[in-house]
């Protein structure tokens, strides 16, 4: 094999996107990128049915790679996944809908006015019961912008690297986790101890509960929160959104415009290409006034 023909034209993309639905699901190389796409497309419908959120998007190259990475660490137990890009390259958006294939529950803080340390370490306590305690696999998304003081990702790093957080639970969350997890240990077959039922509770909340991060590289940061909280690139898999090439600009235009009346092709190939240029001098221009 050539370098090319991994990393070139042809992309190499693995995954078990075709496979879902059936009794085994198979991780394999997707030959037919036209198959995958079909089925990224009908799994988008059927979420904009079901939802009051709807989603917009278009899976160019670079969009299709990246939701095969997030669901590649979604498969897996234990897998964390920080995103870092600018705002508006679709982190948060592939995240839903890849969380939505593996039948995961998408949540997210709700920031308020009065939003501080305790009331997200009683959300955090509310995710780490439902996934250690009633088993539901999650997909908890923090964007750097819902990071209102830095305990927040004090504790993030905490559960992403123990999963557990020092002090969180009192005596009466400590009796639930009791009275709720022991018949899974005893299902399990396990010594029924209370050591056992908090090492059984612990190691569901790591395995059910998927921590995915937005985080933007403008700024120092990123660079800072990396160095303070270690796990945050020791337990996540790390993706970096980069700039969306002229032909994904070019693709995702020549998309919208497709459903647009418009007197004959030339002229919808000729809007798209202005969308892309409109787009892409706008991004050299403001580098040049950055200069």
């Amino acid at each position: 094999m050539e370098r090319d023909d991994i990393f070139g034209e042809k992309k190499v993309m693995f995954g078990d996107l075709l496979t879902l639905d059936s009794p085994v699901r198979k991780y394999e190389e997707f030959k037919d990128k036209s198959k995958l796409l079909k089925q990224l497309n009908s799994y988008l419908e059927e979420y904009n049915i079901g939802s009051s959120n709807k989603m917009n998007l278009v899976f160019f190259e670079d969009a299709v790679l990246h939701t095969l990475r997030i669901c590649r660490t979604l498969r897996q137990p234990r897998g964390n996944i920080m995103l870092i890009g600018v705002g508006g390259s679709g982190k948060q958006s592939l995240i839903r809908l890849s969380a939505y294939m593996y039948e995961m529950e998408f949540r997210q803080i709700e920031i308020t006015k009065d939003y501080g340390s305790r009331l997200f370490q009683e959300f955090v306590k509310g995710l780490m019961f439902d996934a250690g305690i009633d088993g539901k696999k999650l997909a908890f998304t923090m964007t750097d912008s819902q990071i209102l003081e830095e305990s927040f990702l004090e504790d993030v790093n905490n559960v992403l690297n123990t999963g557990e957080i020092p002090n969180l639970m009192q005596e009466e969350d400590k009796g639930k986790i009791i009275s709720d997890v022991r018949p899974v240990v005893i299902e399990m077959k396990k010594v029924d101890t209370v050591d056992t039922i908090e090492q059984v509770f612990t190691q569901r909340v790591r395995e059910n509960l998927h921590i995915c991060l937005c985080m933007s590289p403008v700024g120092d940061d990123l660079r800072i929160r990396c160095r303070q909280f270690p796990s945050l690139v020791n337990c996540c898999t790390l993706d970096w959104f980069d700039k969306w090439p002229r032909e994904a600009l070019l693709y995702v235009s020549s998309e919208f415009l497709k459903e647009l009346t418009l007197p004959s092709q030339e002229m919808r190939d000729n809007l798209s290409e202005m969308c892309m240029l409109i787009h892409t001098t706008v991004d050299e221009a403001s580098q040049r006034y950055y200069d």
